[in-house]
Protein backbone atom coordinates (compact mmCIF):
# COMPACT_ATOMS: atom_id res chain seq x y z
CA UNK A 1 0.00 0.00 0.00
CA UNK A 2 1.15 3.31 -0.85
CA UNK A 3 -0.01 6.95 0.31
CA UNK A 4 0.04 10.00 -2.17
CA UNK A 5 3.17 11.70 -0.27
CA UNK A 6 4.74 8.19 -1.64
CA UNK A 7 3.75 7.81 -4.66
CA UNK A 8 4.66 11.82 -5.57
CA UNK A 9 8.24 10.46 -3.76
CA UNK A 10 8.59 8.11 -6.54
CA UNK A 11 7.47 9.75 -10.14
CA UNK A 12 9.17 12.42 -12.50
CA UNK A 13 7.26 14.24 -14.69
CA UNK A 14 9.78 13.07 -17.49
CA UNK A 15 9.50 10.12 -16.66
CA UNK A 16 5.70 9.96 -16.66
CA UNK A 17 5.58 11.94 -19.86
CA UNK A 18 7.43 9.10 -21.65
CA UNK A 19 5.34 6.53 -20.34
CA UNK A 20 1.96 7.90 -21.52
CA UNK A 21 3.31 8.62 -24.56
CA UNK A 22 3.91 5.22 -25.04
CA UNK A 23 0.11 4.51 -23.69
CA UNK A 24 -1.18 6.91 -26.30
CA UNK A 25 0.74 4.84 -29.24
CA UNK A 26 -0.42 0.96 -27.50
CA UNK A 27 -4.07 2.42 -28.16
CA UNK A 28 -3.68 3.73 -31.24
CA UNK A 29 -2.51 0.72 -32.32
CA UNK A 30 -4.99 -1.45 -30.61
CA UNK A 31 -3.27 -2.88 -28.24
CA UNK A 32 -4.77 -2.14 -25.01
CA UNK A 33 -8.31 -2.91 -23.20
CA UNK A 34 -10.17 0.24 -21.70
CA UNK A 35 -13.85 0.43 -21.40
CA UNK A 36 -15.53 3.79 -21.37
CA UNK A 37 -15.41 5.39 -18.21
CA UNK A 38 -18.55 4.61 -15.50
CA UNK A 39 -20.07 7.12 -13.96
CA UNK A 40 -21.78 7.50 -10.64
CA UNK A 41 -23.23 10.88 -10.36
CA UNK A 42 -23.83 12.07 -7.07
CA UNK A 43 -25.84 15.30 -7.59
CA UNK A 44 -27.34 15.99 -4.13
CA UNK A 45 -23.81 16.67 -3.06
CA UNK A 46 -22.54 18.36 -6.59
CA UNK A 47 -20.29 15.50 -7.31
CA UNK A 48 -19.40 12.42 -9.19
CA UNK A 49 -17.27 8.94 -9.24
CA UNK A 50 -15.73 7.30 -12.40
CA UNK A 51 -14.20 3.40 -12.37
CA UNK A 52 -11.76 3.49 -14.95
CA UNK A 53 -9.88 -0.54 -15.82
CA UNK A 54 -7.27 -0.67 -18.33
CA UNK A 55 -4.99 -3.70 -19.84
CA UNK A 56 -2.20 -2.98 -21.81
CA UNK A 57 -1.55 -6.33 -23.43
CA UNK A 58 2.23 -5.40 -25.19
CA UNK A 59 3.42 -4.27 -21.36
CA UNK A 60 1.16 -6.85 -19.58
CA UNK A 61 -0.11 -3.82 -17.19
CA UNK A 62 -3.44 -3.24 -15.84
CA UNK A 63 -4.76 -1.13 -13.05
CA UNK A 64 -8.33 -0.09 -11.94
CA UNK A 65 -8.92 3.74 -11.10
CA UNK A 66 -11.61 4.93 -8.99
CA UNK A 67 -11.81 8.38 -8.71
CA UNK A 68 -14.18 11.43 -7.96
CA UNK A 69 -14.85 15.09 -8.55
CA UNK A 70 -16.22 17.13 -6.07
CA UNK A 71 -15.90 20.60 -6.84
CA UNK A 72 -16.67 22.35 -3.68
CA UNK A 73 -14.61 19.61 -1.20
CA UNK A 74 -12.18 22.71 -0.46
CA UNK A 75 -14.84 24.86 0.93
CA UNK A 76 -17.05 22.33 2.76
CA UNK A 77 -14.69 19.76 3.44
CA UNK A 78 -11.12 20.74 3.43
CA UNK A 79 -10.58 17.88 1.01
CA UNK A 80 -8.89 17.58 -2.34
CA UNK A 81 -11.52 18.36 -5.57
CA UNK A 82 -10.04 15.15 -6.59
CA UNK A 83 -9.19 11.70 -4.74
CA UNK A 84 -8.45 8.35 -6.08
CA UNK A 85 -7.45 4.94 -5.39
CA UNK A 86 -5.64 2.86 -8.01
CA UNK A 87 -5.64 -0.68 -7.62
CA UNK A 88 -2.29 -2.77 -10.13
CA UNK A 89 -3.46 -5.98 -10.74
CA UNK A 90 -1.07 -8.96 -11.70
CA UNK A 91 -2.82 -10.28 -15.44
CA UNK A 92 -1.35 -13.12 -15.22
CA UNK A 93 -3.74 -14.51 -12.02
CA UNK A 94 -5.42 -11.48 -11.35
CA UNK A 95 -3.34 -10.97 -7.83
CA UNK A 96 -3.26 -7.02 -6.64
CA UNK A 97 -0.10 -5.71 -6.76
CA UNK A 98 -0.62 -2.91 -5.21
CA UNK A 99 -2.86 -0.55 -3.82
CA UNK A 100 -2.03 3.29 -3.94
CA UNK A 101 -3.01 6.60 -3.42
CA UNK A 102 -4.30 8.18 -7.32
CA UNK A 103 -4.54 12.23 -6.78
CA UNK A 104 -0.80 12.85 -7.15
CA UNK A 105 -1.09 9.93 -9.57
CA UNK A 106 -4.24 11.74 -11.78
CA UNK A 107 -2.01 15.07 -12.04
CA UNK A 108 1.09 14.03 -13.02
CA UNK A 109 -0.96 11.55 -15.73
CA UNK A 110 -2.99 14.23 -16.46
CA UNK A 111 -0.07 17.01 -17.04
CA UNK A 112 2.59 14.34 -19.01
CA UNK A 113 -0.61 14.24 -21.44
CA UNK A 114 -0.92 18.01 -22.13
CA UNK A 115 3.35 18.00 -22.39
CA UNK A 116 2.65 14.82 -25.04
CA UNK A 117 -0.04 16.84 -26.58
CA UNK A 118 1.92 20.52 -26.66
CA UNK A 119 4.71 18.41 -28.04
CA UNK A 120 3.54 17.40 -30.97
CA UNK A 121 0.55 19.97 -31.88
CA UNK A 122 2.22 23.22 -30.53
CA UNK A 123 4.43 25.81 -32.59
CA UNK A 124 7.72 24.94 -31.41
CA UNK A 125 8.75 28.41 -30.89
CA UNK A 126 5.98 28.89 -28.42
CA UNK A 127 6.87 31.52 -25.40
CA UNK A 128 3.88 32.53 -24.07
CA UNK A 129 0.98 30.23 -21.81
CA UNK A 130 -2.12 31.49 -20.53
CA UNK A 131 -3.34 29.33 -17.51
CA UNK A 132 -6.85 29.27 -16.61
CA UNK A 133 -7.73 27.92 -13.75
CA UNK A 134 -5.33 27.85 -10.80
CA UNK A 135 -5.77 24.27 -9.19
CA UNK A 136 -3.24 21.18 -8.47
CA UNK A 137 -4.26 20.09 -12.60
CA UNK A 138 -2.54 23.37 -13.29
CA UNK A 139 0.66 22.60 -11.74
CA UNK A 140 1.29 19.24 -13.42
CA UNK A 141 0.39 20.64 -16.64
CA UNK A 142 2.72 23.61 -16.35
CA UNK A 143 5.64 21.34 -14.83
CA UNK A 144 5.48 19.01 -18.54
CA UNK A 145 5.33 21.66 -20.40
CA UNK A 146 8.44 23.17 -18.95
CA UNK A 147 9.60 19.67 -19.88
CA UNK A 148 9.14 19.75 -23.15
CA UNK A 149 8.71 23.72 -23.98
CA UNK A 150 12.21 24.73 -25.14
CA UNK A 151 11.63 28.44 -25.91
CA UNK A 152 8.68 29.10 -22.56
CA UNK A 153 9.11 32.93 -21.41
CA UNK A 154 6.43 33.78 -19.51
CA UNK A 155 3.14 32.58 -17.78
CA UNK A 156 0.14 34.68 -17.52
CA UNK A 157 -2.49 33.28 -14.83
CA UNK A 158 -6.18 33.65 -14.34
CA UNK A 159 -8.66 32.22 -11.44
CA UNK A 160 -11.66 33.63 -10.18
CA UNK A 161 -10.38 34.23 -6.53
CA UNK A 162 -7.04 34.75 -4.81
CA UNK A 163 -5.92 30.77 -6.01
CA UNK A 164 -3.69 32.91 -8.97
CA UNK A 165 -1.59 34.82 -6.39
CA UNK A 166 -0.92 31.48 -4.05
CA UNK A 167 0.00 29.48 -7.49
CA UNK A 168 2.47 32.55 -8.51
CA UNK A 169 3.82 32.38 -5.28
CA UNK A 170 4.92 28.74 -5.11
CA UNK A 171 5.77 28.65 -8.87
CA UNK A 172 7.62 31.46 -8.45
CA UNK A 173 9.97 30.14 -6.53
CA UNK A 174 10.36 26.53 -8.01
CA UNK A 175 10.57 28.23 -12.02
CA UNK A 176 11.73 31.84 -11.10
CA UNK A 177 14.53 31.19 -12.55
CA UNK A 178 13.58 30.21 -15.88
CA UNK A 179 10.46 31.78 -17.01
CA UNK A 180 8.11 34.85 -15.64
CA UNK A 181 4.82 33.62 -13.83
CA UNK A 182 2.16 36.41 -13.00
CA UNK A 183 -1.15 36.70 -11.86
CA UNK A 184 -3.89 38.76 -14.18
CA UNK A 185 -7.39 40.12 -13.66
CA UNK A 186 -9.35 38.72 -16.72
CA UNK A 187 -9.19 35.67 -18.81
CA UNK A 188 -9.03 38.28 -21.74
CA UNK A 189 -5.58 39.44 -20.33
CA UNK A 190 -4.26 35.98 -19.80
CA UNK A 191 -5.51 34.74 -23.09
CA UNK A 192 -4.57 37.95 -25.64
CA UNK A 193 -1.20 37.17 -27.78
CA UNK A 194 -0.61 33.47 -25.98
CA UNK A 195 0.67 30.77 -27.96
CA UNK A 196 -0.16 27.96 -25.61
CA UNK A 197 -3.63 28.09 -23.52
CA UNK A 198 -4.39 25.62 -20.91
CA UNK A 199 -8.05 25.54 -19.39
CA UNK A 200 -8.16 23.82 -16.12
CA UNK A 201 -11.73 24.71 -14.22
CA UNK A 202 -14.93 22.90 -13.71
CA UNK A 203 -16.54 25.40 -16.17
CA UNK A 204 -19.84 24.52 -17.62
CA UNK A 205 -19.63 27.61 -19.69
CA UNK A 206 -17.21 29.26 -21.93
CA UNK A 207 -14.63 31.33 -20.64
CA UNK A 208 -12.24 31.56 -23.38
CA UNK A 209 -14.38 33.40 -26.34
CA UNK A 210 -13.20 33.22 -29.97
CA UNK A 211 -11.88 36.93 -30.32
CA UNK A 212 -9.67 36.31 -27.87
CA UNK A 213 -7.61 34.06 -29.56
CA UNK A 214 -4.48 34.56 -32.50
CA UNK A 215 -4.02 32.08 -35.49
CA UNK A 216 -1.12 29.41 -34.29
CA UNK A 217 -2.64 29.47 -30.61
CA UNK A 218 -2.66 25.53 -29.11
CA UNK A 219 -4.89 24.63 -26.59
CA UNK A 220 -4.69 21.92 -23.33
CA UNK A 221 -8.41 21.44 -22.58
CA UNK A 222 -8.50 19.94 -19.33
CA UNK A 223 -11.43 20.69 -17.15
CA UNK A 224 -14.29 19.98 -18.95
CA UNK A 225 -14.15 16.24 -18.25
CA UNK A 226 -18.13 15.36 -17.36
CA UNK A 227 -21.24 15.72 -19.21
CA UNK A 228 -21.90 19.74 -19.38
CA UNK A 229 -18.60 21.09 -18.89
CA UNK A 230 -17.18 23.02 -21.74
CA UNK A 231 -14.66 26.19 -21.47
CA UNK A 232 -14.06 27.28 -24.61
CA UNK A 233 -16.27 29.27 -27.01
CA UNK A 234 -17.67 26.74 -29.61
CA UNK A 235 -16.83 28.78 -32.33
CA UNK A 236 -13.24 28.52 -31.29
CA UNK A 237 -13.57 25.08 -32.55
CA UNK A 238 -15.24 25.70 -35.43
CA UNK A 239 -12.20 26.66 -36.90
CA UNK A 240 -9.77 24.16 -34.86
CA UNK A 241 -7.76 21.04 -35.72
CA UNK A 242 -9.87 19.13 -33.10
CA UNK A 243 -7.33 16.22 -31.36
CA UNK A 244 -9.08 13.90 -28.71
CA UNK A 245 -7.54 11.26 -26.32
CA UNK A 246 -10.29 8.75 -26.97
CA UNK A 247 -13.36 9.87 -29.16
CA UNK A 248 -16.04 8.18 -27.23
CA UNK A 249 -14.99 9.88 -23.89
CA UNK A 250 -14.54 12.97 -25.28
CA UNK A 251 -18.01 12.97 -27.14
CA UNK A 252 -19.48 12.23 -23.66
CA UNK A 253 -17.87 14.48 -21.24
CA UNK A 254 -15.21 16.03 -23.32
CA UNK A 255 -14.70 19.66 -24.24
CA UNK A 256 -16.61 18.88 -27.37
CA UNK A 257 -19.90 17.27 -25.55
CA UNK A 258 -22.06 20.58 -25.53
CA UNK A 259 -21.31 21.33 -28.68
CA UNK A 260 -21.76 18.11 -30.50
CA UNK A 261 -25.02 17.91 -28.50
CA UNK A 262 -26.05 21.17 -29.48
CA UNK A 263 -25.39 20.32 -33.00
CA UNK A 264 -22.36 22.85 -33.25
CA UNK A 265 -20.21 20.30 -34.30
CA UNK A 266 -20.60 16.66 -35.11
CA UNK A 267 -17.46 13.72 -34.67
CA UNK A 268 -16.72 14.13 -38.16
CA UNK A 269 -15.22 17.38 -37.15
CA UNK A 270 -12.53 15.89 -34.53
CA UNK A 271 -9.37 15.93 -36.63
CA UNK A 272 -7.46 12.59 -34.63
CA UNK A 273 -6.94 10.99 -31.61
CA UNK A 274 -3.64 11.90 -29.87
CA UNK A 275 -2.05 8.35 -30.15
CA UNK A 276 -2.24 8.24 -34.30
CA UNK A 277 -0.54 11.65 -34.14
CA UNK A 278 2.29 9.86 -31.69
CA UNK A 279 2.29 7.19 -33.50
CA UNK A 280 2.85 9.05 -36.88
CA UNK A 281 -0.70 7.45 -38.42
CA UNK A 282 -1.89 10.97 -38.45
CA UNK A 283 -0.24 14.57 -38.74
CA UNK A 284 -0.33 16.95 -35.89
CA UNK A 285 0.60 20.54 -36.48
CA UNK A 286 0.95 20.88 -40.31
CA UNK A 287 1.38 25.06 -40.29
CA UNK A 288 2.29 27.69 -38.02
CA UNK A 289 -0.78 29.45 -38.36
CA UNK A 290 -3.27 26.20 -37.26
CA UNK A 291 -5.96 26.51 -34.28
CA UNK A 292 -5.24 23.44 -32.69
CA UNK A 293 -7.16 21.98 -29.51
CA UNK A 294 -6.47 18.96 -27.93
CA UNK A 295 -9.08 17.41 -25.61
CA UNK A 296 -8.39 15.36 -22.86
CA UNK A 297 -10.47 13.46 -20.80
CA UNK A 298 -7.76 11.42 -19.07
CA UNK A 299 -7.59 7.70 -19.92
CA UNK A 300 -7.20 4.50 -17.89
CA UNK A 301 -4.50 3.62 -19.73
CA UNK A 302 -2.57 6.46 -18.50
CA UNK A 303 -3.10 5.39 -15.04
CA UNK A 304 -2.14 2.02 -15.51
CA UNK A 305 1.43 2.95 -17.00
CA UNK A 306 1.85 4.93 -14.21
CA UNK A 307 1.01 2.59 -11.33
CA UNK A 308 3.51 0.51 -12.93
CA UNK A 309 6.54 3.26 -12.75
CA UNK A 310 5.40 3.66 -8.97
CA UNK A 311 4.95 0.01 -8.22
CA UNK A 312 8.63 -1.07 -9.67
CA UNK A 313 10.24 2.11 -7.82
CA UNK A 314 8.63 1.32 -4.36
CA UNK A 315 9.62 -2.18 -4.66
CA UNK A 316 13.00 -1.18 -5.18
CA UNK A 317 13.12 1.42 -2.93
CA UNK A 318 11.50 -0.01 -0.39
CA UNK A 319 8.63 2.51 0.08
CA UNK A 320 5.52 1.72 1.20
CA UNK A 321 4.38 -1.40 3.35
CA UNK A 322 2.73 -4.93 2.94
CA UNK A 323 -0.69 -6.00 3.91
CA UNK A 324 -2.22 -9.64 3.10
CA UNK A 325 -5.18 -9.43 0.80
CA UNK A 326 -5.27 -12.94 -0.15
Amino acid sequence: MLTDEEVKSLLSMRDVIQAVEQAFIEKSLGRVQMPPKVYLFYRKYGGDLRAMPAYLEKYDVSAVKIVNSHPENRVRYGLPTVMAVVVLVNPMNGFPLAIMSGKALTDMRTGAAGGVAVKHLARKDARIVALIGAGAQARTQLEALIEVCEKLEEVRVWSPDETKNIFVAETQNKYGGIISIVAVESVQEAVRGADIVITATPSTKPLVMDSMVSSGTHFNCIGADAPGKQELDPAILKRSKIVVDDIEQAVHGGEINVPISHGIITTKDIWAEIGEIVAGIKKGRECPEEITVFVSTGLAVQDAVTAKIVYDRAIEKGVGRFIKLV
